[in-house]
């Protein structure tokens, strides 16, 4: 991959959650939906865990300190969820 693709790929700019969805705004103007059960921690957390997150470098990523979660736009672009699922359906 070079310079200009990683310029140009999708960033994070706002992040929730739903009792069934995360949900991620991204500066392109798309919004990512994807099933919170692929994420156990947060599945499990509160709300207030939940909305306690912060943006990774410029947007490329998603931390929540409280959960000792990190989610990767690029990850969640390509269908990825926690490696705590895949090690489940093993």
């Amino acid at each position: 991959m070079n310079f200009s693709m990683l310029k140009l790929a999708p960033r994070a700019m706002a992040v929730s959650c739903s009792e069934d969805e995360l949900i991620v705004a991204l500066t392109d103007g798309r919004s990512l939906h994807v099933p919170i059960a692929w994420f156990p921690r947060l599945a499990h957390a509160s709300p207030a865990e939940r909305a306690d997150y912060e943006l990774l470098g410029d947007g490329e990523g998603v931390h929540w300190a409280q959960l000792d979660e990190d989610i990767s736009v690029a990850g969640l672009l390509a269908g990825q969820g926690s490696v705590e699922v895949k090690g489940a359906m093993a």
